[in-house]
Formats: C-alpha cells, sequence, structure tokens
C-alpha cells in the first residue's frame, strides 16, 4: 500500500478539503474529459447530493463547484482572481475555461443542491453535466469527494481505487502490524521506510523540496492566523481568538508566576490560528483535511518553538511519519467527516501528529505505534456537527484540543518501551466500526448534535 505524503498533504483553500477542494478538483477533471470528449459543448451543469447538499453552503461547495468549473484549481488558487471570476459569471451567466470557449452556466439555476438524492457510492457525490445547444445532457459524470482532497469518479470508486496499491514499493505495509515488522526486519524507522517509498516515485531533491514547501506553508497559515482579527464569515458572527491568546501569551513569558499547563494554551493556538484561516477560505494544508488542518502544524510548531534540541533538520521525518500512519487510517477505515464522522479528521490527524512527534522526539517504532493508537483510541466516536455547516463550532476549538492530545499520546508511549495491550490496527478497525454504525445526522449533515441545539445566527 502506497499513498505519498504529496497526496496525504496537499496545498489548498478553506474551509473544508471535501466539501471546497473536492468540488473543485472533481470540476478540473470534468473538464478535462469535456477537453477529450468529440461533442460539441455549450453549457454546464452540476448537482450536489448527501452532505455535499446538506453542508455544502456551509463549506463553499457551490461557489467552489463554480470556480472549478471556471478552470480554477485548489493548488494555484489566486483569491482575486477568483472573486473577479465570480462577479463576472454572476453578471453573464457564463464560464470560459481554457480550451472550451464560451459556455452557459448560470449558479442560480444550473447548480442544484438536491437534499433528496443521496448516491450511493459516498455521502459526498456529485453530478457534473456538459449540454448541447438545446441544453440537452450530452456528457455526465459523477463524483465522489472521499475526504482530504481525494476525488474518485463513480467507476473508479466502483474499481476500488480508493484502495489501489499502485506500482510496487520497497515497504508496502498496508497495516501496522506489517508496518513493524518491516521495520523490525529492516533495522529502518517508519520515516526511512516512508522516505525510501518516496524515492521509488520521485526524487530525493523532489522530496527534500516538496516536505519544506509544505512546512512552509503549514508555518505561514499559523503566522497568518496570529495576526489577524475579526469576524469569521458565515452569520455567526464568530470572533477570530488566535492573535489575543497568542499576545496574552507573549505577554507572560518570562513570568515566573505562570502556570505549567499554559503550555496547553500553547499548543492550542498554534491550531486555532490554522483554522481560523481555514474558516476564512485562506491557503492550508490538509492535514489530512482541512477540518484537522491545524492539529499537525500545531504540534509541529510546539516541537520546534518548546521541546530543547529540536530542529528543522527533522520535520522532512515529522511528515514522512504522520504520512505512514495517515496512510493506514486512510487505506483501511477513513479521513472523511461525511464518512465516519470527525474521529476519522480530528481523530486521524492527533494519530499522525502524536507519531511524527514521537519519532522526532528519538521513539522506536513501537513506539510510534503506540502513540498514534494514544492518539487515535481517545477520539473515537467524536461526531461531525457544525454550527450552520461552518467549519467553526466545535471544529476550531477541537483541533486545539486534538493538538493537545497528540502531544500528550506521544509523550505517554515514550515513557514506555512500545509494548502495549491495544494495537493501532484493532483501533482503526474500531473506527471504521464505529462510522458504519454512525447515525448519517452526526456525520457532517448538520442534522444532529450541536447543530440542533445550539442557535445557528
Amino acid at each position: 500500500m502506497f499513498l505519498s505524503v504529496f497526496d496525504m498533504f496537499k496545498v489548498g483553500i478553506g474551509p473544508s478539503s471535501s466539501h471546497t477542494m473536492g468540488p473543485m478538483v472533481a470540476a478540473a477533471r470534468f473538464l478535462d474529459q469535456m477537453r477529450a470528449s468529440p461533442f460539441d459543448f455549450h453549457g454546464l451543469r452540476a448537482s450536489l447530493h448527501g452532505s455535499l447538499a446538506f453542508t455544502g453552503v456551509g463549506h463553499a461547495s457551490d461557489r467552489a463547484t463554480t470556480l472549478g468549473l471556471a478552470g480554477f484549481r485548489p493548488d494555484t488558487y489566486d483569491d482575486e482572481k477568483a472573486e473577479t471570476a465570480l462577479a463576472q459569471i454572476r453578471e453573464t451567466g457564463q464560464v470560459s475555461p481554457e480550451g472550451l470557449g464560451t459556455l452557459a452556466y448560470d449558479p442560480k439555476t444550473d447548480l442544484i443542491f438536491d437534499y433528496d438524492h443521496t448516491l450511493e457510492g459516498h455521502a459526498n457525490g456529485m453530478i457534473l453535466m456538459g449540454t448541447d445547444a438545446q441544453g440537452d445532457v450530452i456528457l455526465q459524470q459523477v463524483f465522489y469527494s472521499v475526504g482530504g482532497g481525494f476525488v474518485l469518479t463513480e467507476e473508479e470508486l466502483a474499481a476500488g481505487k480508493a484502495t489501489d496499491e499502485g506500482a510496487p514499493v520497497p515497504y508496502p505495509f498496508k497495516s501496522a502490524a506489517e508496518m513493524l515488522e518491516m521495520a523490525k526486519q529492516s533495522g529502518k524507522s517508519i520515516a526511512a521506510m516512508k522516505r525510501a517509498n518516496e524515492v521509488s516515485r520521485c526524487s530525493e531533491i523532489s522530496l527534500k523540496e516538496g516536505t519544506a514547501r509544505l512546512w512552509q506553508v503549514m508555518n505561514d497559515c499559523i503566522n497568518r492566523g496570529l495576526e489577524r482579527d475579526g469576524i469569521l464569515p458565515g452569520g455567526l458572527s464568530i470572533r477570530r481568538r488566535a492573535k489575543g491568546i497568542h499576545e496574552a501569551l507573549m505577554a507572560e513569558r518570562g513570568m515566573n508566576l505562570t502556570a505549567p499547563h499554559t503550555i496547553n494554551d500553547w499548543i492550542s493556538v498554534y491550531a486555532i490560528a490554522v483554522n481560523e484561516e481555514n474558516a476564512a477560505g485562506g491557503q492550508v494544508v490538509t492535514a489530512p483535511t482541512n477540518g484537522a488542518a491545524g492539529v499537525l502544524p500545531a504540534v509541529m510548531r510546539y516541537y520546534l518553538d518548546h521541546v530543547p534540541g529540536a530542529s528543522e533538520r527533522n520535520i522532512e521525518d515529522f511528515l514522512l511519519t504522520a504520512a505512514a500512519i495517515g496512510g493506514l487510517v486512510k487505506f483501511n477505515a477513513s479521513i472523511s467527516g461525511a464518512e465516519a464522522g470527525c474521529q476519522a479528521e480530528v481523530g486521524s490527524a492527533a494519530a499522525m501528529a502524536a507519531a511524527g512527534l514521537c519519532a522526532v522526539m528519538g521513539g522506536n517504532p513501537e513506539q510510534v505505534e503506540n502513540a498514534a493508537e494514544i492518539a487515535l483510541e481517545h477520539h473515537l466516536g467524536m461526531t461531525c456537527d457544525p454550527v450552520k455547516g461552518l467549519v467553526q463550532v466545535p471544529c476550531i476549538e477541537r483541533n486545539g484540543l486534538g493538538a493537545i492530545k497528540a502531544v500528550s499520546a506521544a509523550s505517554l508511549a515514550l515513557r514506555g518501551d512500545g509494548n502495549h495491550f491495544v494495537p493501532l490496527d484493532a483501533v482503526i478497525e474500531t473506527m471504521r466500526q464505529t462510522g458504519a454504525d454512525m447515525n448519517e445526522k452526526y456525520k457532517e449533515t448538520s442534522l444532529g448534535g450541536l447543530a440542533v441545539n445550539v442557535p445557528n445566527c
């Protein structure tokens, strides 16, 4: 099983990897299909289903779909150009993606939120259509946004592409047990095995430069979040808090009376900064999703700024170890809140961050696996019930608490020798089963939990 570190961590835009980035990626793929088609297209239509319909407005799924059909992509997204394009589309009822000319598309009539028909393959389903001069559909494709910005067509999902192993790699572990056995046999760390897998597909220079860029984008996101204040968009009137908390923490530095637990506030503020940026539609890195994008960067920043002897030279190992754990979760369960609740997002992120931190602090493979297990185990059953469908409440604070749990899990694992009662594989399978049993209203539909017990305006 191989899932690249650059698949697990993708530069994109907020507020959601599955509901914002996914639809934009799907639209880009559909445009490619149209370009390869012999038909003469005159228009476009789209319909959003399941969780994409129920929480699509709060997650900007409609905006992302429209921009995607206009030719925008998450990795090269420019906010200023996007706003200009959206204004033109609303005014003209047309889009002009490269190579396809001008096509009729009015978001008010050609983009449908279908609350009545959930598509069979996944909770995040959408249908994109190309029409002829008479308005008849001549090309149609069903897409599923399966979490973390990953998008599959209906045919790809049916063919098992979601669990496709791809070409052989040196260390093809599909489970934590296999991972530990390969580490034992090879004498390599989890990061070293993951690095060998990566360089079998790309150059060492590409890996080094790519992981450095991932951390730069993550860290820049933290810094922006610590500097900005104001009200987050969406109608809940949620005020940004990271800037104020950070300023208070900076003012307390050096005071002899600061309580030891204040370190939790530092960890939280880094995560909150990222998720406030995400909620505002800023640039983030999926880790493994946008809704959980603050956990891993917060733990990395905690490591660099607060752990004696920490070095940026270890960032690549941190990311590689985290990606290895994230790949196991995605391959054997889910990283999608719409599929398995927030345990699949913040829980997975905490497991990845705990593993990465444990590794760079000297943990052996067994301790790293233990750290991931502890972090994920104590997120089991966590629902996804965002108020008003926005990635704000409880999502922003939840990332802070997830980061704290990750640090605690790594610390506990490092206090042991790697031997423990519950294996990571068992927790991942439990998470999968729990997600399957979870009522749909607690899986990113905003039909239950906090979403219905807290005023939405």
